[in-house]
């Protein structure tokens, strides 16, 4: 498609190398829109960023070939860049200290200025934790609110899936370019979310999976939301970046208690004890927020016992094999069959260190 001159000064501006989101904030609130930028002198541009960057600025920004790419990528319907000026930009990152000044995204573009909530937690999560971020999502979206995550693995792979399930959709805040799905494995989940949900990136096409962008874009996730809810996290997750990020920008934190003893609850407690809200259920944030419960049942407070005696012996903490033949008077060899018939329909889970897990 052909870009209107708008996008195009926009897109000349942004793609230069050296204009990050601080970079372009500075020029526009020195030279007003991005055609006033490119028709500075070097003389003035140069009072704002320096000399090398102001030559690359008055040189005409972005070169044709790279306009060509965006151009053919927005040729698809579903695809959609967003600029500060424009009316769709979501307003709640405006409030924020430093909202990108272009978004690029694929979807459903109206989802951006909806309530949303922020859900988010451990790559590699627990079987209970999956469950836990899936079955909120699903009621917080049913009540209403947009799940957003960042299309990571575990945790935030289960947000989305609970969010897709729900009324209300969900938006994946990614840290590459739009052109490239990453990590790969949640292919197909992006192209669930790009169908009936959005993905957004304030990165442009062709960005790798750089480290240093995924703390970067956790602002963006937690400053589209309401709040953010933590579901598990080890104390050096970065989803406790996330938390601090809300915090700072005036959100709410929540965060789902676990076993002492287990690594991924250390994050959410040391969340608690530092003021985050403590919850059980998606009633609990839903009241936090002054929202309303949707009239199905809350799928976080569903649990089935099953029909194994077993069962009774097995908590929600992690237990050895040794424990459960002592607390259920079995041998080991019932035990271990009946381990295995119970992993199978999924009511318990095995974990590191030959221990079991029972899963709600």
């Amino acid at each position: 498609m052909a870009l209107d001159a708008d996008l195009e000064a926009w897109l000349r501006l942004s793609l230069i190398d050296g204009v990050g989101t601080q970079t372009l904030h500075k020029l526009l609130l020195e030279f007003g829109t991005p055609a006033g930028v490119l028709a500075a002198s070097p003389r003035a541009l140069a009072v704002v960023v320096p000399p090398r960057l102001a030559s690359s600025i008055t040189a005409g920004g972005a070169g044709d070939e790279a306009l060509s790419a965006v151009a053919a990528w927005l040729d698809d319907p579903a695809n959609h860049i967003i600029t500060l000026a424009d009316s769709e930009y979501p307003q709640s990152l405006l409030q924020t200290a430093d909202p990108p000044p272009l978004l690029y995204a694929k979807g459903r573009i109206e989802l951006l200025n909806q309530p949303a909530f922020a859900i988010v937690g451990s790559r590699n999560a627990t079987a209970q934790g999956m469950a836990n971020a899936e079955a909120f999502a699903t009621t917080l979206g049913d009540a209403g609110m947009v799940i957003v995550s960042g299309l990571a693995l575990g945790i935030d792979a289960a947000a989305h899936r609970g969010g897709l399930a729900s009324r209300a959709s969900t938006i994946a805040v990614v840290g590459t370019g739009l052109d490239s799905v990453y990590p790969a494995r949640n292919r197909p989940l992006a192209h669930d979310i790009a169908a009936s949900g959005l993905i957004i990136s304030e990165f442009a096409l062709g960005t790798p999976p750089l480290a240093g962008n995924f703390p970067r874009r956790n602002r963006l996730i937690c400053g589209l939301a309401r709040g953010v809810l933590v579901v598990e996290a080890a104390i050096s997750s970065g989803s406790l970046i996330t938390a601090r990020l809300a915090a700072e920008q005036g959100r709410e934190v929540f965060a789902i208690p676990g076993s002492i003893h287990s690594p991924l609850a250390k994050g959410c407690h040391a969340l608690i004890k530092q003021g985050a809200k403590l919850v059980e259920s998606a009633q609990d944030i839903l009241e936090e927020l002054g929202a309303t419960m949707p009239r199905t049942p809350d799928k976080t407070a569903a649990a089935a016992d099953g029909d194994d005696v077993l069962l009774a012996h097995i908590g929600f903490e992690p237990v050895d094999v040794q424990a459960i033949c002592t607390r259920s008077g079995l041998a080991a060899a019932e035990v271990n069959a009946a381990l295995t018939s119970l992993e199978i329909t999924g009511q318990i889970e095995s974990l590191p260190g030959g221990r079991w897990q029972r899963v709600r």
